[in-house]
């Protein structure tokens, strides 16, 4: 029986309400030189995997990316279904996830960016292509102003008085204020996965611990995404678990701020979320991850314990596979 797709097949409630976009620099990017959209683009995927390209292969440009807003602006898979096909695709060579450095108003900031691409590409094209974007990512030198012709006369200096300091306006005592973006980031943690749920008390003591990952430029998606990445099947303690992680998976200290970083874009491994260099990566996962899949790949799965609840690695070899078979 042929394989439904579901790339065109996308239910009238998906596509309802406008999808929300990402926040400026943030959100899905489509790489250059694709071929036209054809019915059978994702045929050779999953059947999960194949409706969640489908249906990210038609979002604008500048799309929200995030597990949370995949989940919640279609019909037929949450949080953790959409990450495990994300991961996959990653695997298959439809995505890439990377945090590219940006100079802005506020100086340097740090963007979480998903570059997509409807054709899949094998690692050497996602290293040449992101070698490129991050040339493209780095500070032009800044062009000198160019001043009035030297014939045309100078005007008098006036005699102007220097303008007065802005003054800020002081919070009034006592005005209570809202919680801190760290607080708020741990305290989304169990509507994200419900293994991770703290409470208040939780989030107070974690507080400080997830407030030094702010500090060193990250923003609470990525926080969300490094704490709940390869979870096991049970947490018993929810608040010791996140506490460990806070620590352990502490992000570099970024440079100074008048100082260039080393590097201006980093690849996300698709399953535990950690950055490093594109060229490190393959098949869209960081060195431990592809052990990890390689060596449960070579074992085999026994046929009562397969299921749709399975982990994403048992689709590795087969996707990886059926790719170089193309």
């Amino acid at each position: 029986m042929a394989a439904q797709n579901f790339s065109l097949a996308l239910s009238t409630s998906a596509r309802s309400a406008p999808y929300p976009k990402a926040s400026p620099g943030y959100g899905k990017r489509a790489v250059p030189d694709q071929r036209p959209p054809t019915a059978d683009d994702f045929a050779f995927l999953p059947e999960r995997e194949r409706y969640i390209a489908g249906y990210v292969d038609r979002l604008p440009d500048g799309a929200a990316m995030s597990i949370k807003s995949l989940a919640k602006c279609q019909p037929l898979y949450g949080q953790m279904a959409v990450g495990s096909a994300l991961r996959a695709l990653a695997v298959a060579g439809h995505l890439r996830q990377v945090r590219c450095a940006v100079d802005g108003s506020e100086g340097l900031r740090w963007v979480t960016r998903t570059f997509w691409s409807r054709t899949a590409r094998d690692n050497e094209w996602w290293n040449a292509f992101l070698a490129a974007e991050e040339s493209r990512c780095a500070p032009q030198p800044a062009v000198a102003p160019v001043g009035p012709p030297p014939w045309v006369p100078a005007e008098p200096a006036a005699a102007e008085a220097p303008a007065p300091a802005p003054v800020l306006p002081k919070q009034r005592a006592g005005q209570p204020q809202g919680p801190s973006p760290a607080y708020l980031a741990l305290a989304e943690l169990g509507r994200t996965d419900a293994r991770l749920a703290l409470s208040a008390a939780d989030c107070a003591v974690l507080e400080q611990l997830a407030a030094q990952w702010f500090a060193r430029g990250v923003d609470a998606d990525y926080l969300t995404r490094a704490l709940t990445a390869g979870l096991p099947e049970a947490v018993d303690s929810p608040v010791g678990f996140v506490r460990r992680r806070l620590r352990d998976k502490l992000p570099p200290q970024l440079p100074a701020a008048q100082g260039a970083p080393a590097r201006r874009l980093m690849v996300e491994c698709a399953d535990c979320g950690a950055y490093g260099k594109a060229e490190v990566f393959r098949d869209g996962l960081c060195g431990p991850c592809l052990r990890s899949a390689e060596g449960s790949a070579a074992d085999p799965v026994p046929e009562e314990d397969s299921g749709a609840g399975c982990d994403v690695q048992g689709h590795v070899r087969r996707l990886r596979e059926q790719l170089r078979a193309r």
